[in-house]
């Protein structure tokens, strides 16, 4: 029989009352990572310049996601979720702090920076599966698409102020005294945890967390993602796109300095820029919802982020403005193609699998972007920075193009996962 996505039919009608304050905390540590990664990126640019360098940090942030996330989530569908998402955010302090340590006594290298990321994206392996795993299981399932524009919009509101910010606290402050920001908006985000309860699904106690078990739950996941053909061909679209977008990305600190003559500030305004588009589309997709099929949304999504990526690939060094406009489009269409993706895997897969899930799928679509970065970053230095925006924005419509045309992958809402006794999990809303 198979396993059927009862995903939230307890949810209470209070349930908002209950989300807002796990909402909010998370909200706190997104704005201290949002200043850490702005102020660590621009020291390394400032410091080096270097593409290999910028490819190098985004390498150290790229491998946990692509190693460790598979097992993350087969943890986190057995583990505490709330004592995941407590540790999780714990653990990404603590490095923080010794960061800050390092650069307070001048011993600051570029591979402590690389080692930080690391220890981010590791926790943040654990951290993300487990947030999105509770949300569907204490938000009813009509509001998750409306939630996911919400959490885009907080995504790009935090991208419109974290730069600028950080780039005014860069100049008023010592760099370790900007990273004590992130500790303190940690320890914020641990406290309200602590006094939310949240769901879980109810394990059976001969499924302890042993090695052999947690590699047969990775196993199980991918059997169990193979019966959904529209998510492996929507897989295949996004570790090629991140093949092209991931370097892209990461080279926008020089494309300021470069292209644009910039400094701090401009790298600011053009992630603000981001920001400000990444807030209005999550806003538009949350009071909207998007198009009845959720698919059509996230295609015609990202043929207008491959349109906003070209516009900065284009434009040439007296047009800063289109830049930023440019990047505003990138931003607005990133909800419309993420949030909708989101609700359809909360909508279909069963609670007891949405870790597994989750991280399977942050895991393949980040697999090719090691392979970017290598590739990108002499193509960049050859043919010039901004060639690789060129190919990115082709690569984002015409793998919208495919994914409109292609039956598997536009037919994925109706199509329906699940295998014959997966998991042995019974779906169970209790709360610690």
């Amino acid at each position: 029989m198979e396993t059927q996505p009862q995903l939230n039919s307890s949810v209470s009608e209070g349930w908002l009352k209950k989300f807002i304050p796990l909402w909010i905390g998370q909200a706190f540590s997104l704005v201290g990572s949002g200043l850490v990664q702005f102020a660590l990126v621009w020291w390394l640019t400032e410091k080096t310049g270097s593409t290999a360098v910028l490819a190098a940090a985004t390498l150290a942030a790229l491998i946990p996601q692509v190693v460790v996330s598979p097992f993350a989530g087969a943890l986190v569908d057995r583990w505490n979720r709330k004592a995941v998402m407590m540790i999780a955010d714990s653990l990404t302090a603590l490095a923080t702090l010794v960061l800050s340590l390092l650069f307070a006594t001048g011993a600051i290298q570029a591979w402590h920076v690389y080692a930080l990321m690391f220890i981010r994206s590791f926790g943040g392996a654990f951290q993300w599966p487990a947030m999105q795993a509770s949300t569907s299981l204490m938000v009813p399932e009509k509001h998750l698409s409306r939630l996911a524009g919400a959490n885009q919009a907080l995504n790009g509101l935090i991208n419109i102020v974290a730069p600028p910010a950080g780039a005014f606290l860069l100049a008023v402050l010592p760099i370790h005294n900007v990273l004590m920001i992130d500790i303190i908006t940690a320890i914020l985000a641990v406290g309200i945890l602590a006094f939310i309860a949240i769901p879980q699904p109810k394990t059976q106690p001969e499924q302890a967390a042993s090695v052999k078990n947690v590699w047969e739950d990775v196993k199980t996941g991918l059997r169990y993602a193979r019966t959904w053909p529209g998510l492996m061909g929507i897989l295949v679209m996004a570790a090629m796109l991140n093949l092209f977008t991931n370097p892209a990305f990461s080279f926008i600190p020089l494309v300021v300095t470069r292209v644009f003559n910039g400094g701090a500030l401009e790298y600011g305004w053009i992630d603000s820029a981001f920001g400000i588009g990444v807030v209005l589309g999550g806003l538009l997709l949350s009071i909207w919802g998007g198009f009845k099929r959720k698919i059509i949304t996230s295609m015609l999504g990202l043929i207008g982020m491959g349109v906003g990526v070209l516009i900065v690939g284009l434009i040439p060094g007296w047009g800063y403005t289109f830049a930023l406009a440019g990047m505003f489009l990138v931003g607005f269409m990133n909800p419309l193609v993420n949030g909708p993706l989101f609700a359809i895997i909360q909508i279909k897969v069963a609670p007891e699998m949405q870790g597994r899930i989750f991280t399977l799928v942050n895991s393949i679509a980040s697999a090719m972007s090691p392979l970017g970065m290598v590739i990108a970053s002499p193509v960049a230095e050859l043919l010039g920075l901004r060639s690789w925006y060129v190919l990115a924005g082709i690569a984002c419509m015409l793998m919208a193009a495919a994914g409109l045309i292609i039956p598997a992958i536009n037919t994925v809402e109706e199509q329906t996962p699940g295998l014959a006794g997966a998991t042995g999990i019974g779906v169970s809303a209790s709360a610690d």
